[in-house]
């Protein structure tokens, strides 16, 4: 059960850099887990804010359990992040600093079927920076291309 979800933000990679990653237990309803389980949850557009002392990730979208009735839950509710309080007065101490932002990467469940979110610290990218890295992954490429002989 553990690896059998595969819920990430391949975009957060591109856009941002990553300075700091942390790992939270989300607060989830018994429709939301039910529908995290199934592989219907999406993070692309989502991002975290920190509001009177607890962290929110906001507009994840976790589609509404088929089996639900009348007990189904909002799919962009915000949801809690369950971090410990040092971690919180880290990132409110470093969300600070202009430009950071806290974006999640990646949904996953635990050995004991746990839904975790792994969320990091990061800065935006400018442009020059993300052509950049395609011009480094495409040179990655051609030279692991040259070293197979399949160039």
């Amino acid at each position: 059960m553990a690896g059998a979800i595969n819920i990430k933000n391949k975009a957060a990679r591109f856009n941002y850099e990553l300075l700091e990653n942390f790992t939270a237990g989300i607060s989830l309803t018994g429709t939301e887990i039910k529908s995290i389980r199934l592989n219907k949850a999406s993070i692309k557009e989502a991002y975290c804010v920190v509001s009177n002392d607890e962290v929110f990730v906001r507009n994840m979208h976790i589609q509404e359990y088929e089996n639900g009735s009348y007990n189904n839950h909002f799919p962009r509710r915000d949801r809690k992040l369950l971090l410990n309080r040092h971690e919180i007065n880290k990132l409110t101490k470093k969300l600070k600093n202009q430009g950071l932002t806290i974006v999640p990467l990646k949904v996953f469940l635990t050995e004991k079927g746990w839904a975790k979110i792994e969320i990091a610290l990061a800065k935006g990218k400018k442009t020059h920076d993300k052509r950049h890295d395609l011009k480094a992954k495409d040179d990655k490429r051609s030279m692991d291309r040259a070293q197979s002989g399949r160039y």
